[in-house]
C-alpha cells in the first residue's frame, strides 16, 4: 500500500485504524505514533507536526490533518450546489445564447432550485432537529451551512428576478412575446378573457375562508396561492381567504387577437398569469364581500422519503404510505409577493409556522418555471439551431438492408453510443426492441431507474414477456421524485409476466444495464448495454450520456453475476471487466489513482482525467490530492457539485477542474488514467458522491483500447480553451470563459454535433 507521505522518518510502519474505519500506514518513533507526539523543528517539511492543540500544523503554520493535507481542503457541497445553480442564471443572462433557450434556463434554475429545497435543505433541518447533524467536511457547523444557504439563495432569487424583469422580460417584447398585466389588456381582450374564466376556472376553484368554524387550510409543496384580505361590507370586519391556483390549467392563459388589434400586433404573442385572471375575477368567488387586497404566495415542504426496508413489510406498500405522508411534510421555505402587507405574511408565517429566515419576499410573478410555456413557443429564429439525433455509424443501415441487424453489429466490435448525438431510439432502445422480437432470444434482463411514461422499452419487455422470454426487470421504485410512475410500471409489468424485483435491501440500484441472452449456432451468447444515462427515450435527447454494446464474454458473465446478486442471493460476487459499488468503485478508482502516482514516481508520467456530475466523497479527493503531490495531472470536467479545491500550492496544483452547461445536460461518468503508456478507461453510472460509493448499486465498465482513445479525445476537448466553460479556483469561486478577443468562444456541444455528422458522412460513402 502507498504511504500518503512522500519521506518516512526512521522507524517501523504500524497499521493504526482511523477514526473513519479505514487503515492508513503511520510512522512510529521510539514506538510512539505520530498522533501521541510532537516533532522536533527539524523534521522533514512534508511532515506535518502536532501542536499542543491537538492538531497537525505543517511547517510554516498551515493547520494539516493526520494525511499531511490542509483541513480547509473540502468546499462546502451545499454551496457548490449553489454556484451550480449559479451557473445556469449566468446562462440566463447570456445574450449571445438564443432568447428562448435564456428563458427556458430561467424556468431551469427555478425547478433546480425547487428541488434542492425540497431534498439537501429538508433533510439538513431534519438532521438539526433530530440531533444527529455533524459539522461538514468543510468546516462548518450545520446552521453555518443553513445562513449560507439562506443568504445565498436570497443573493441568487433576487438576481433571477433581476433578469427576467430587466433583460427576458425587455426583450421577448421586443420579439412580440409579452406577459401582460390583467389592467394592461383592452375591454375587448377583459371580456373574451372573462368568458374564459367563467367556462374554464371558474368551475374549478375552491375558495378557502379562515376564521373559527374553518381553520388555516392545507397549503401542498410547490402550489401557487393567493392570500386574500376580504371586508363584510354590513360589519366591515375583515376577513383572510386563500384560493389555490389550479395545477391542472396552464400558468399562462395566451390572449387572443383582439378585434382591433393592428395588423403590427396580428403576429404577436401575449399570455397573461393564471394568477393575475383569477386575482381579477375574486368578486365571483366571494359575493357579498369587498376584495380589499391578494397576494400571491408559495410554500416548499420536505418531500424527501424516509422508507424503512425489513422483512415486516413489502417495499412497495411501504413506499406507497410515505407517498401519502410526503405531501405533509414540514414547510421549509416560504415565497411571498413582495409587496405582500406584513399583517398578510405574518398570518402566513405564524400558521405555517416558518421562521424569518425561511421568507423570501419576490416580484411577481412567483415560480418562474412557467416560462417553460414561453420557452416552448415555435419560433425557430429564438432557439437553438434544429438537431435531430441520427444513428450511430456502426448500427447504420446498409444499402441491402433497411434495417441493421444490431446483434450482428455487436458481434463485429463494441459499440460505443454517445447521446444524443447518436440516436437512443435506434440505437439501445433499437437494440432492447430486435431482442423482444427476435425468436432466438431467450432471455432479457433490464435494470430501470426512470423511464418515461410511454416508454417503447417498457413496451418491448412487455412483448418478450408475452412471447414466452424469461424477462427480468429490476424496476428502482425509490428513484427521488419518480417513485408513482415507478410502481404504475412496476405493477404493469408484473401484470403481463415479468419478473419484477426491487434490487437489494438497502441500496439503491442506480445501475444502467441491459443483458440479453440469445441462442446461436456456436452456443448462447450474451449481448450486453452499460450506460451513464437512464433508460428514457425522452430525456435521452437532452442529457449527454455514453452507453456501450458488447457481447464480450467476460462482460457477459460480469452483468450475469450482477443480476444474480440483484434478483437473487449472491453477495460474494466477483467482477471481471466491472467496477461494482458498494464494493469496489471507490477502492478500485483508488487504486488506479495510486497506480498513476507510482508511475508518476517512476518518471513515466502520471495522468488522470475525470467527467462526473458531481465530486464530493473526502477519501476520492485525498487520493486525487495525493497524486496531485506526486505530480500526477488530474483534469475534471464536472457538471455540478465539486468539493474539492483545485491550485491550492502543494496540495493540488496540478488539478485543474472545468464545468461546461449548455442545451444538452453533461450527464456521462467517464474514468480516464494513463496507465503508464497503456491508457485505462471506464464509464457508468457512478459518480463520485457517498450515496453513489456507499449506498447504491452502480457498475463501471473498462473500455477497449480503441473506445479508450475516444474518452480520452473527449476529455481533451473538455480541456480546451476554445471551448466555453467555467473553471474552479482554489478560493472556491467559479470563473466563467465564454468570450474571446474576436467574440464568444466555441460551443462544445454544438461542435461535438458537427463531428458526428462528419463521421456519418464519411461511414456511409
Amino acid at each position: 500500500m502507498t504511504t500518503p507521505h512522500d519521506v518516512r522518518p526512521a522507524g517501523e510502519w504500524d497499521l493504526t485504524e482511523l477514526d473513519d474505519g479505514t487503515q492508513a500506514a503511520m510512522p512510529e518513533i521510539d514506538g510512539a505514533p505520530l498522533g501521541d507526539i510532537t516533532f522536533a523543528a527539524t523534521a522533514s517539511s512534508r511532515m506535518p507536526l502536532r501542536a499542543p492543540n491537538g492538531r497537525f500544523v505543517r511547517a510554516g503554520g498551515q493547520v494539516v490533518n493526520h494525511k499531511g493535507l490542509p483541513e480547509d481542503r473540502f468546499l462546502d457541497r451545499e454551496v457548490s450546489w449553489l454556484q451550480f445553480n449559479e451557473r445556469v442564471l449566468q446562462l440566463a443572462a447570456d445574450p449571445d445564447l438564443p432568447l428562448l433557450e435564456r428563458a427556458r434556463f430561467l424556468a431551469i434554475f427555478s425547478s433546480n432550485l425547487d428541488e434542492f429545497f425540497m431534498v439537501r435543505v429538508a433533510g439538513l433541518k431534519r438532521r438539526i432537529a433530530t440531533g444527529i447533524a455533524i459539522r461538514s467536511a468543510s468546516g462548518l457547523e450545520p446552521r453555518e451551512v443553513l445562513e449560507k444557504i439562506s443568504a445565498v439563495s436570497a443573493e441568487l432569487l433576487a438576481a433571477q428576478s433581476q433578469i427576467f424583469h430587466e433583460q427576458i422580460r425587455p426583450a421577448l417584447e421586443d420579439e412580440g412575446i409579452s406577459l401582460v398585466r390583467w389592467d394592461e389588456l383592452s375591454d375587448g381582450e377583459q371580456t373574451r378573457l372573462t368568458g374564459y374564466f367563467t367556462d374554464n376556472i371558474f368551475p374549478v376553484l375552491t375558495p378557502l375562508a379562515v376564521d373559527p368554524a374553518h381553520p388555516f387550510p392545507y397549503i401542498s409543496g410547490l402550489s401557487l396561492n393567493l392570500a386574500v384580505v376580504l371586508m363584510n361590507p354590513k360589519s366591515e370586519k375583515e376577513h383572510f381567504a386563500r384560493v389555490k391556483v389550479p395545477e391542472m390549467l396552464p400558468r399562462l392563459v395566451k390572449v387572443e387577437v383582439a378585434d382591433e388589434t393592428s395588423v403590427d400586433e396580428l403576429f404577436d404573442t401575449r399570455f397573461v398569469p393564471l394568477e393575475d385572471l383569477i386575482s381579477a375575477h375574486l368578486d365571483q368567488l366571494f359575493p357579498g364581500m369587498v376584495v380589499l387586497e391578494s397576494f400571491t404566495f408559495r410554500v416548499t415542504r420536505n418531500e424527501d422519503l424516509e422508507v424503512e426496508e425489513d422483512d415486516a413489510e413489502n417495499l412497495l406498500t411501504a413506499l406507497e404510505r410515505e407517498l401519502t405522508r410526503r405531501r405533509f411534510g414540514p414547510p421549509i421555505r416560504l415565497e411571498v409577493d413582495a409587496e405582500m402587507d406584513e399583517h398578510v405574511l405574518d398570518l402566513l408565517v405564524r400558521e405555517l409556522g416558518v421562521s424569518a429566515s425561511e421568507v423570501y419576499k419576490l416580484p411577481e410573478p412567483l415560480d418562474l418555471r412557467a416560462l417553460n410555456i414561453v420557452a416552448d413557443i415555435d419560433r425557430s429564429d429564438l432557439h437553438y439551431e434544429r438537431f435531430v439525433p441520427r444513428t450511430n455509424a456502426d448500427l447504420a443501415p446498409t444499402e441491402s438492408a433497411k434495417a441493421r441487424d444490431i446483434f450482428a453489429s455487436i458481434r463485429k466490435q463494441d459499440i460505443l453510443l454517445h447521446h444524443p448525438y447518436d440516436s437512443f431510439s435506434t440505437s439501445v432502445q433499437a437494440f432492447i426492441g430486435q431482442a423482444a422480437a427476435d425468436p432466438h432470444v431467450l432471455a432479457i434482463k433490464q435494470t430501470l431507474y426512470r423511464t418515461s411514461g410511454d416508454s417503447p422499452i417498457i413496451d418491448a419487455l412487455i412483448d418478450a414477456a408475452a412471447a414466452g422470454k424469461q424477462v427480468l426487470a429490476l424496476v428502482e421504485i425509490k428513484a427521488r421524485f419518480d417513485e408513482e410512475n415507478n410502481i404504475s410500471w412496476a405493477r404493469k409489468l408484473e401484470h403481463a409476466g415479468v419478473h419484477v424485483v426491487y434490487g437489494i435491501v438497502g441500496l439503491k440500484t442506480h445501475c444502467k444495464l441491459s443483458l440479453v441472452v440469445r441462442q446461436e449456432a456456436e452456443g448462447l451468447r450474451r449481448y450486453c448495454h452499460i450506460g451513464t444515462g437512464n433508460y428514457n427515450p425522452k430525456t435521452a435527447r437532452l442529457y449527454e450520456d455514453l452507453g456501450l454494446l458488447t457481447c464480450d464474454p467476460v462482460v457477459g458473465e460480469d452483468l450475469t453475476r450482477l443480476f444474480n446478486q440483484l434478483s437473487g442471493l449472491a453477495p460474494r460476487s466477483r467482477f471481471k471487466r466491472l467496477l461494482v459499488a458498494p464494493r469496489s468503485v471507490r477502492s478500485g478508482l483508488i487504486d488506479l489513482i495510486d497506480a498513476e502516482i507510482e508511475h508518476a514516481r517512476s518518471g513515466a508520467g502520471g495522468r488522470i482525467g475525470l467527467k462526473v456530475n458531481s465530486i464530493v466523497d473526502e477519501k476520492l479527493i485525498d487520493a486525487l490530492y495525493r497524486a496531485s503531490q506526486a505530480g500526477v495531472e488530474v483534469q475534471i470536467w464536472v457538471r455540478g457539485i465539486c468539493a474539492l479545491r483545485p491550485g491550492l500550492p502543494g496540495v493540488s496544483e496540478n488539478i485543474e477542474v472545468r464545468s461546461v452547461l449548455g442545451r444538452f445536460l453533461e450527464h456521462s461518468r467517464v474514468f480516464v488514467f494513463g496507465g503508464g503508456g497503456q491508457p485505462i478507461a471506464f464509464i457508468g453510472s457512478a459518480d463520485m458522491m457517498h450515496r453513489n460509493l456507499d449506498r447504491r448499486v452502480e457498475a463501471l465498465v473498462q473500455l477497449n483500447p480503441h473506445h479508450t482513445r475516444e474518452v480520452m479525445a473527449l476529455m481533451e476537448r473538455g480541456r480546451s480553451d476554445r471551448y466555453a466553460h467555467w473553471r474552479l479556483g482554489p478560493d472556491g469561486r467559479w470563473v466563467r470563459f465564454h468570450r474571446g478577443d474576436s467574440g464568444p468562444l466555441a460551443d462544445i456541444q454544438a461542435d461535438l454535433i458537427e463531428l458526428y455528422a462528419k463521421r456519418r458522412r464519411r461511414a456511409s460513402r
